[in-house]
């Protein structure tokens, strides 16, 4: 038995061996995490794709540039998008894994009643326009090399409810359900998968961000409130 296990966990930490993966957002959170887990199983280099410079050199480092690095890329940015998708299969010659995470949550309660369309276009030209020029380019990428890749989108569980807030973050993850349902349809016949992830409320640092906000606003309006006592 414990051989067998021995056996299997071998077998995973070898289960990426050879493959070149993207991870826009990999800085921190859910990126971070993923990052460290393709390298964990036997990736041959994960490029951190993210604007947190610091942050993203950092976990660069702590895996080793042997086998990650780090380029500075805002997503929203096509020419960025293209020049982080060219450098990565000049050198390391192909493409094999995209995982398209970044995101942004925004600063606002952002109801329809008070919809602010500078913060509503800012928010979709990460979180839509982003995911769309990522899966462009990787998807040319792969066409182009012969890959029988796999793109990954972040969702959200948003995605698939209403909510009494945070509207445009709610239709921006719609939006990339849609992407992703279009896209694997598309790119099936190259030997491409495309999915997403819809994951739930989690502890990372741009949630946990929002949420210090949203406690200050709530003591801000008992304070108020209480000087009417």
């Amino acid at each position: 038995m414990a051989e067998s296990a021995l056996s299997t966990a071998t077998a995973n930490a070898k289960k990426l061996s050879g493959k070149v993966a993207i991870v826009t957002g990999g800085a921190s959170g859910i990126g971070e995490a993923t990052v460290r887990l393709l390298a964990d199983h036997g990736a041959l280099m994960v490029v951190i794709a993210d604007i947190q410079d610091e942050l993203g050199q950092r976990v660069a480092t702590s895996i080793g540039e042997n086998k990650c690095r780090f380029v500075h890329c805002d997503v929203s940015k096509e020419d960025q998008v293209k020049s982080l998708v060219e450098w990565t299969v000049q050198n390391f010659g192909r493409l094999d894994i995209m995982f398209s995470n970044a995101g942004i949550l925004g600063n606002s309660d952002q109801t329809v009643l008070d919809l602010d369309l500078s913060a509503f276009d800012h928010l979709f030209a990460v979180n839509v326009r982003g995911m769309a020029i990522c899966v462009k380019y990787a998807a040319r990428a792969m066409v182009r090399g012969n890959v029988r890749g796999s793109i990954v989108c972040t969702a959200s569980v948003a995605a698939s409810k209403g909510t009494k807030r945070r509207t445009a973050y709610n239709m921006s993850k719609h939006a990339v359900v849609g992407l992703v349902r279009s896209a694997s349809v598309q790119l099936g016949a190259h030997g491409i998968r495309v999915n997403c992830v819809s994951p739930f409320g989690l502890a990372t640092p741009m949630t946990l961000q929002a949420y210090k906000r949203a406690r200050k606003k709530l003591r801000a309006c008992a304070t108020d409130a209480l000087s009417f006592v």
